[in-house]
């Protein structure tokens, strides 16, 4: 598997995750300048940016899932 394919594949994953908790972030994907060959680290994914009220959505879901 190529990594920018996993690492589509990993943004897709996340995708479905937040969903599951009612969490949308319009902006994740693959971090686009990682795709040129100057890049020689692995694709990064891009979480973009979100309001106040997803960024506290995502910190309940993460305490939830750490048992707090």
């Amino acid at each position: 598997m190529h990594p920018h394919d996993d690492a589509q594949t990993c943004v897709d994953q996340l995708r479905t995750a937040l969903a599951a908790n009612g969490i949308t972030l319009p902006s994740l994907g693959v971090d686009l300048p990682t795709f040129a060959d100057a890049y020689t680290c692995s694709p990064l994914v891009a979480l973009g940016n979100c309001n106040t009220e997803t960024a506290r959505a995502l910190v309940a879901a993460l305490r939830r899932a750490a048992g707090r």
